[in-house]
């Protein structure tokens, strides 16, 4: 009797032992099936580059979640206008979007301090670094939350390299020769090539050839060899000069409506933040092979004319942004944020420029001749 009790007592046992771990299996089958998708729209062209570098982003999320979380792309365009995704991200159009900050500088021109502001002496990698470790987030959640009451939570990606000066129909010798064109920029940008005597129109990537064939320009500039290349920029002008001042940094900027964001569970909350910050090596070094290999098409291919823009330019552009600077921290917050770049710089470009070794002069050594100025 005693025996049956115990065989008995051991069956059940082992059946509710079994069931328990059916239903610990089972758990994240539930949990897969409650999935949650956000709209992100892009700011660019279906064709551009970026939106690859978007894609890039996109797969490690949707990678690291393991099916609970689910980002759909969106192209520029597809449910507000490229310009105006802060808008549909804030109003909960969209769910998310992949541009920069540049383009809703109207809104309040810091934006364009994080980003594409005054050149202090960072490059693009120094400046995320800023943003991430030397105050750079906070200034920009102050910006968000108390300044402009936006509802919308950003993390920033890609550290981009200089822009190019731009095409143009003749080559540029010195800084006049810029005056009085009709040259497509956005930002400060804009502010600075007006102060240089520069008529300015601030369109959207998509934009730009077609209105330099309609004559609405006369000169542009977008961000780099492969986008301009994609867009047509050779079959409408044939100088291409490399290296300026007026956006020698800038970013990609993965904006989330903030509501939804809060409302995810804090696991999804992390792999959209991280998930930027493993996209941006991997646009980072998608761009360092990408960018190289079109501008060798553009000059052996398309027959452009690829030079470097003059240090006359350069020089007119610093003393532009010398009036500028002088303007933009009569803003308080403005100030507050130029300010704490500079310490930043003062700091860590001084350690890394001190320390870098001469690699135009192994450059040179290695490849004599291929740098012509």
């Amino acid at each position: 009797m005693t025996k049956k009790v115990e065989k008995t007592s051991r069956r059940k046992f082992l059946f509710a032992a079994g069931a328990a771990g059916t239903a610990l299996v089972a758990m994240p089958q539930v949990s897969r099936a409650q999935t949650s998708t956000l709209k992100l729209q892009t700011s660019w062209p279906a064709t551009d580059i970026f939106t690859e570098m978007c894609q890039q982003y996109i797969d490690r999320v949707n990678a690291m979640a393991g099916g609970r979380l689910k980002i759909d792309l969106l192209h520029g365009g597809a449910v507000v206008h490229p310009f105006q995704v802060l808008d549909g991200v804030h109003g909960g159009q969209i769910d998310a979007a992949h541009t920069v900050t540049v383009y809703w500088y109207g809104k309040h021109k810091a934006a364009s301090l994080f980003g594409t502001g005054p050149v202090f002496g960072f490059n693009a990698n120094e400046g995320l670094g800023w943003i991430y470790n030397g105050g750079g987030k906070e200034l920009f959640e102050e910006l968000q939350t108390k300044i402009m009451k936006l509802n919308v939570k950003s993390f920033f990606a890609m550290p981009m390299p200089t822009q190019p000066l731009g095409w143009f129909k003749k080559p540029v010798t010195n800084a006049n020769d810029l005056k009085g064109l009709k040259y497509r920029t956005v930002g400060l940008a804009a502010d600075l090539f007006q102060s240089m005597g520069t008529s300015v129109a601030q369109l959207p990537g998509g934009e730009i050839v077609p209105a330099m064939e309609r004559g609405v320009i006369d000169a542009f500039e977008f961000n780099n060899p492969t986008s301009d290349r994609r867009f047509g920029s050779q079959n409408v002008a044939k100088n291409y000069m490399l290296g300026s001042h007026h956006q020698a940094t800038e970013y990609f900027e993965i904006m989330f409506n903030r509501t939804k964001f809060d409302a995810l569970p804090k696991e999804q909350q992390a792999i959209l933040q991280y998930a930027a910050e493993a996209a941006s090596s991997a646009n980072e070094w998608k761009a360092m092979d990408q960018y190289s290999r079109d501008l060798q098409e553009l000059i052996d291919k398309d027959k452009v004319s690829v030079m470097r823009t003059p240090q006359s330019v350069f020089d007119a552009q610093i003393k532009a942004w010398d009036g500028l600077i002088a303007t933009l921290g009569n803003d308080p917050f403005m100030k507050k944020v130029m300010d704490s770049q500079k310490a930043w710089v003062r700091r860590v470009v001084y350690y890394n420029m001190l320390n870098a070794t001469d690699y135009k002069g192994a450059f040179n050594h290695h490849f004599p001749g291929v740098l012509k100025s």
